[in-house]
């Protein structure tokens, strides 16, 4: 798996045209006021770009090749496409060969930079969505690091009458992936509107939502490049360790003793779950591993870490892992869960990896959940259905 496309090469694929092609309204992530992109009943999407000087217009969804808008005689660029999956998509302009983003569109951190961003609709489906039930909040905690020598910031959820009621919670530490950042998964991944839904269906343990920044590099350090990774396999590994050590020493000395300070949480490790999606679930597994005495559940969506460990399919679980695997019985004893998903759609090098991990923990006997998201790819859809999928299984009889 390479952690540089992991996700800022999102695989999109065209969905099975509908009967009905319906009218086409504004996207539900558009600036105020703005008309276009615009979005059929069927899927389809529509780009508009005033450019009078442009030469030449195109539109690239991510994963998907570019496409050519049509000029009109008023300088107007426009593009309706086939019918997209559902979900989230950055995509972003380019004029006359420039990239540039769409100011009809909010921007979202997605490839180490702002992109623009379009939300299309996904028939009856609202699990993800706000709805009339008691909301919870997400809220900015900035924490000093001892380990980078800098200030960081974690976005934080708070589950419904958090401020009114005198509980202790559990927490989920949620990461993102490779070019995201903290604010990924609750601007594209809507997770505190899926905590909240289920926590209101009594679906799921009203628990603490923790998502961090993923890069961490310490104190007097050069930052590791996920986008640049050596080539050279010893030099590669050696990056990737530092990446991942780093990250878990931050976790570990400095942001959960700081959210444990800073909010009402249960500290014992029956209580702390951590996931994450593509690199952010590459990172979770040697943290959880390594730290069974901080975290009992482990998810990991759109990711097999065979990368940290060398990078070869062929997994030795007696061997491999820290040896983790190596006694089922005392890997069920350590974790209560261990979870993995993956969109039926996800490119080759990241779904062969996450099938030869899955197939490799079935041989060793270690007890696991395994789930994939029919038809979609490394997408936000994906990972939406994963979170909620998966906190309806955390700390159901730990309370």
């Amino acid at each position: 798996m390479h952690l540089g496309l992991a996700v800022l090469g999102v695989a999109m694929s065209w969905a099975s045209p509908a009967q009905d092609a319906g009218d086409f309204k504004p996207a539900p992530t558009n600036v105020y006021g703005s008309q276009y992109p615009r979005v059929s009943a069927d899927s389809r999407v529509q780009f508009q770009l005033v450019a009078p000087a442009a030469r030449t217009v195109q539109v690239e969804m991510w994963g998907h090749p570019k496409m050519d808008l049509a000029k009109g005689a008023d300088g107007t660029w426009t593009l309706t496409t086939p019918p997209v999956v559902p979900g989230f998509h950055y995509y972003n302009f380019w004029v006359d060969g420039m990239k540039a983003n769409d100011l009809g569109s909010h921007a979202f951190f997605g490839a180490l930079y702002d992109a623009s961003g379009i939300e299309v609709p996904e028939k009856g489906v609202d699990y993800y969505l706000p709805r009339n039930v008691p909301h919870g909040q997400v809220r900015e905690h900035w924490y000093r690091s001892s380990v980078t020598g800098a200030w960081r910031r974690a976005m934080v959820y708070t589950p419904p009458g958090y401020d009114t009621k005198n509980t202790r919670y559990p927490v989920l530490y949620l990461q993102h992936g490779a070019g995201e950042d903290e604010t990924g998964w609750s601007r594209q991944g809507r997770a505190n509107f899926i905590m909240d839904n289920l926590i209101a269906e009594g679906r799921a343990v009203p628990m603490i939502l923790v998502m961090d920044n993923d890069y961490a590099t310490r104190a007097g350090s050069v930052d590791v490049d996920t986008n640049k990774l050596p080539k050279d396999p010893e030099a590669r590994n050696r990056s990737i360790h530092e990446l991942a050590d780093t990250f878990g020493d931050v976790v570990t000395r400095d942001l959960i003793p700081s959210i444990d300070s800073s909010f009402r949480t249960l500290t014992d490790r029956d209580h702390r779950a951590l996931a994450g999606l593509s690199m952010g679930g590459m990172l979770a597994v040697p943290l959880a591993l390594r730290h069974p005495d901080r975290f009992s559940y482990l998810g990991i969506f759109s990711s097999a870490p065979i990368e940290f460990f060398g990078g070869q399919l062929d997994i030795d679980t007696k061997k491999d892992f820290y040896g983790a695997f190596a006694d089922p019985a005392a890997f069920a004893k350590r974790f209560h869960l261990l979870w993995l998903g993956i969109g039926t759609e996800e490119e080759p090098f990241i779904h062969d990896p996450a099938l030869h991990f899955h197939a490799a923990l079935d041989k060793a006997g270690i007890a696991h959940r395994f789930y994939q998201s029919p038809g979609t790819a490394h997408e936000w859809l994906t990972w939406r259905r994963d979170l909620h999928e998966f906190a309806p299984l955390l700390f159901r009889d730990k309370r």
